[in-house]
């Protein structure tokens, strides 16, 4: 992520990007800083450079036989790179290269780096009040992607309470489309935000299980940013999405820790449909994981929303009747986040 952010005081993309920031460590991410100033000078290169002059040698017939039909601002913004030459040409290219050097050197130890998608976004009143300047930041973060040969995908991240939509953006090198799209799965599951400005879950199929992994669905400690999810992370798990129970389950919040951990208990009825995590881990840590499982907890089968069954940590009945139903939270992390969230 840049040191530095340009948000042109929008306090709400500000939030938006520290809540991406920390789900993305939360899901096991490394934070580190970075200067993010050779990838804005190309990005000017785009307008305020001879690039411009491609649209025009696009247009010429039509710009030079009727200039009046053009929309204005479009004509303002295209007109000018007529008098752009040749050597303005090798000149923002010999730039260029040279930014791209700088700009790949940055990006080379990471697997990607993270901005806002736009600093801020405006209704179409505000833009055609003043056109240029706010299309200009508009592209703020996004006009040196092309230049510069990054591959980059938007996710979406919240709404402003004005109801407008905010974005993040991952981009690193060329062909690195694959892993951007798993590592914005991750992020968009993670922030679980609805479909647009609905109230409707999205709702997609999960990727087929990884035949040398066991899915292990896990509800409570052992969730992404949790106490004890280092335990599936540093076995070489890997997030496979959030779904939910099917709905014949109790949830209870068992007594001891430090950390604290809930119970999953199925039942013949008053059950309901619960949060939990997909993490496929290599067979070849089940044995060391499992044998780390403490009493009243074991693996045992759960069935998800829609039939799927999955192995699960499910909990001896009997150590919950003393226990914390919970149930009613939904999940732990809604028991976590306490009453009034709830």
């Amino acid at each position: 992520m840049p040191q530095t952010l340009e948000y042109f005081g929008d306090a709400a993309t500000r939030a938006s990007f520290e809540g991406a920031v920390a789900a993305l460590c939360a899901l096991g991410g490394e934070a580190r800083d970075i200067d993010l100033s050779p990838m804005l000078a190309a990005a000017r290169l785009l307008y305020e450079g001879p690039w411009v002059a491609e649209r025009y040698a696009a247009i010429e017939d039509f710009i030079e036989a009727q200039p009046e039909a053009l929309f204005p601002i479009t004509r303002q913004i295209i007109g000018p790179a007529k008098a752009r030459s040749a050597v303005d040409a090798f000149k923002a290219q010999y730039r260029l290269l040279a930014l791209k050097r700088e700009a790949d050197r940055i990006l080379a130890p990471l697997d990607f780096i993270l901005t806002p998608t736009a600093p801020s976004i405006y209704r179409r009143d505000e833009e055609a009040a003043a056109p240029i300047e706010l299309n200009s930041r508009l592209g703020y973060y996004t006009n040196f992607m092309n230049l510069l040969d990054y591959s980059a995908i938007a996710v979406p991240a919240g709404f402003c309470p004005r109801g407008l939509p905010r974005g993040v953006t991952l981009f690193a090198g060329a062909f690195q489309d694959h892993a951007l799209l798993d590592y914005a799965e991750q992020l968009e599951t993670a922030l679980g935000l609805p479909l647009g400005a609905t109230s409707a879950q999205r709702s997609r199929p999960l990727p087929a299980s990884d035949p040398a992994a066991l899915r292990l669905a896990v509800c409570g400690a052992h969730m992404s940013g949790l106490p004890l999810n280092h335990e599936l992370t540093s076995r070489g798990a890997r997030f496979v999405g959030a779904t939910r129970t099917a709905a014949q389950y109790r949830l209870y919040a068992l007594a001891g820790g430090p950390p604290r951990r809930p119970g999953l208990v199925q039942v013949a009825a008053g059950g309901a449909g619960l949060e939990v995590e997909l993490w496929d881990l290599p067979l070849s840590e089940v044995g060391g994981f499992l044998a780390g499982v403490p009493a009243p907890l074991g693996i045992g089968t759960l069935q998800l929303a829609g039939g799927t069954r999955v192995k699960d940590f499910l909990c001896e009945a009997a150590a919950c009747g003393d226990a914390e139903d919970i149930t009613a939270y939904g999940s732990w992390r809604g028991f976590l986040r306490g009453p009034a969230a709830a």
